[in-house]
This record gives C-alpha cells, sequence and structure tokens, in this order.
C-alpha cells in the first residue's frame, strides 16, 4: 500500500471515529437534577409569624410523628429554630433536638435563642446541602418543614441521614405543591423519591394550612 492510500484510510477511520458515540466508561454525564428552590438566607425572624402553631397545627404533626417524652428529634433545615423550641418542650429534659441547618447564620441565630429561652436540650448541627451530619442510630423523629424544595441531591442526602434514623424512625415532611423553583414541590415528587431512597409512604395528610396546596406526608424506612 502506498502511503496516499495509508492516508486515505486513516482519514476514513478517524471520521468513522467521530460519527461513533463513544462509551460512557471513561466518565458518567452529570446527573439529571429537577428544579430547586435557592436555600432561603434573608431574615429569620418570618419563621416566627403570630399564628403558625394553628394554621401548621404543629402539635398535631408531632402527634402523628410519634413525638413525646423522652424521644430524639431532627429539625433538619431548622431555620429560625422554630419548630426546634416546640419540639424541645415536647420531648422534656430528657429527649433531645437536633436543630440542623446549611447556613452558619441560621445556626448562631438558634444558638443565641437557646441561651436567651434557657433552653438545655437542643443541640445544633451545622450540614451540608448533601449532609445533614446527624449522630448514627439516634434519631426516632425527623422533620422537614417546607425543606424538601431545596434538596438538589435528595438521593444523596437521604443516603447519608438513613444511619442516624432509629429502626422505625418517622420521617415528616410538610410542604407545598409547586415546580421546584417557586419554593414548594409537588408530592407525587416527593413520594417518587423517598421510595427511590428506600422509604416507605405510611400516612398523607392535607390539613397543614388547610389551603390545597400544603401537604404532610409521613414516611419508614422499609
Amino acid at each position: 500500500m502506498d502511503s496516499k492510500a495509508f492516508l486515505r484510510m486513516l482519514a476514513v477511520f478517524a471520521l468513522l471515529f467521530c460519527l461513533v458515540p463513544l462509551p460512557c466508561s471513561f466518565g458518567q454525564s452529570p446527573q439529571q437534577q429537577r428544579p430547586t428552590s435557592t436555600p432561603y438566607s434573608g431574615d429569620l425572624s418570618i419563621f416566627e409569624a403570630p399564628g403558625r402553631d394553628e394554621r401548621l397545627q404543629i402539635q398535631r404533626v408531632m402527634d402523628l410523628l410519634g413525638i413525646r417524652h423522652g424521644s430524639t428529634v431532627a429539625d433538619l433545615g431548622a431555620g429560625s429554630g422554630w419548630f426546634t423550641v416546640r419540639a424541645a418542650a415536647r420531648v422534656g429534659r430528657s429527649g433531645t433536638v437536633y436543630a440542623e441547618d446549611i447556613n452558619p447564620a441560621a445556626i448562631q441565630y438558634i444558638d443565641q435563642r437557646l441561651q436567651k429561652e434557657k433552653i438545655n436540650n437542643v443541640r445544633t448541627v451545622l450540614g451540608t446541602p448533601d449532609d445533614p451530619k446527624l449522630p448514627t442510630n439516634s434519631i426516632d423523629a425527623l422533620l422537614m418543614l417546607k425543606v424538601y424544595h431545596e434538596i438538589a441531591h435528595p438521593e444523596v442526602l437521604l443516603a447519608r441521614l438513613t444511619p442516624s434514623l432509629k429502626p422505625g424512625a418517622k420521617i415528616g415532611i410538610i410542604d407545598r405543591n409547586g415546580s421546584g423553583t417557586d419554593h414548594g414541590l409537588n408530592s407525587d415528587v416527593v413520594k417518587r423519591e423517598m421510595a427511590s431512597a428506600g422509604f416507605e409512604l405510611v400516612a398523607s395528610y392535607d390539613f397543614t394550612k388547610a389551603d390545597g396546596q400544603d401537604y404532610f406526608l409521613i414516611f419508614q424506612r422499609r
């Protein structure tokens, strides 16, 4: 074979190489993400609006999550600590509440609140978007109050959260229907993602706020 023919053959192989898709073994393409909302980082006092207890029926929520004297509870995405202090009152001195947030300003806010209100059964935890950093085998009940729509990688976070749950622990999710970018996420999406992560839906309610948009879902590990 002369040199010109050899070069022509190389050109043909090069063209074919460009047209045929390469296998993915050299690296996965970025994972498709559903739309999410930017985690809130503004004025934390907005969570303390008068009447919020009644609108969310938070005592009923704690009843359904089995939160009682001596329970260990996690408030994931605790914000101002609004739910944290209510859970702390419910579990009493023999219980513990972990107030987790990814915003250092929120953790500082809660720490100051705990000192001011002389609450001694709460531990603050600075987590990351993909890891709440809760202690292993510690949690009886966990609540995500208007937080789930901000979680960009739920499968990763839930995998890292699972070791923190005691057998039979309940996860409560209160959120509102939405697109993901409007500080809401359709309940069907939440159910699908939780099921994929190994959690079973054990109860579903729509009494929180009674606006036809909010929902309260309870899950347990299969």
